[in-house]
């Protein structure tokens, strides 16, 4: 059992939420779902809690009511392996009323920040040279999406 789990609090919409979730990231599966019975906090047969596994990672998307809403003090950073990746992953989250943000930065229909960034992206930017890790952050400043030949050209002076 994992000793720590992300709690995700929506209004009414974890269901769909997760169903996007797990369709985007491989390893990914609902585990169980619990709905709300007469006198729950929530109309009954409403689901009241999704528990689910991101990328082999527990989680549990919870219906609680409109009381909280995300902010980007958290967020969930995917590192992808490519271009194509990132541009899925991308155009996926962003699709029926995501707003894109800066930096990889997103937030999703749901209202949960996402940060889509190249696996790449830490080394260029911790590079030993001190002039290639500014021109790739210089780079990446001005970036909606990120893209990672141009981050590629930036550090390497091109």
């Amino acid at each position: 059992m994992t000793k720590i789990t992300p709690f995700l609090w929506y209004d009414t919409q974890a269901e769909a939420a997760v169903e996007l979730y797990v369709s985007l990231f491989p390893n990914s599966r609902v585990t169980r779902c619990v709905r709300y019975g007469p006198g729950g906090r929530g109309p009954e047969g409403q689901v009241m809690t999704v528990e689910f596994e991101l990328d082999g990672r527990p989680m549990v998307a919870l219906n609680g009511g409109p009381y909280f809403k995300f902010t980007e003090a958290v967020s969930f950073q995917v590192a992808c392996e490519d271009q194509a990746e990132l541009d899925r992953l991308w155009d996926a989250l962003l699709a029926d009323g995501g707003k894109a943000s800066q930096c990889g930065w997103l937030k999703d229909r749901f209202g949960l920040s996402w940060q889509i960034t190249p696996r790449i992206m830490g080394e260029l930017m911790s590079d030993p040279d001190p002039e290639a890790a500014r021109r790739t952050t210089q780079a990446m400043l001005k970036m909606v999406k990120l893209d990672i030949a141009e981050l590629q050209r930036a550090h390497d002076g091109r």
